[in-house]
């Protein structure tokens, strides 16, 4: 199951997703995203040492160092 977290501004459900992304020197960097939907390359946990917070404004869900 996907780690999932609801929107306290619209009620919506979102779903953590991981994604590898080479950069033009070679280095890889771990992104982290939420979607309204479970797709390929959901996560079933927080990674460790993020919190997740809440834009006040658009009421998307945030990953934070912690």
């Amino acid at each position: 199951m996907a780690f999932s977290v609801q929107s306290k501004k619209s009620g919506k459900t979102y779903f953590l997703h991981r994604r590898l992304q080479k950069l033009k020197g070679g280095r890889e960097v771990t992104l982290y995203y939420f979607a309204g939907v479970a797709g390929e390359g959901a996560i079933d946990a927080l990674p460790a040492g993020y919190i997740v917070s809440e834009n006040e404004r658009t009421g998307l869900p945030l990953l934070k160092k912690g």
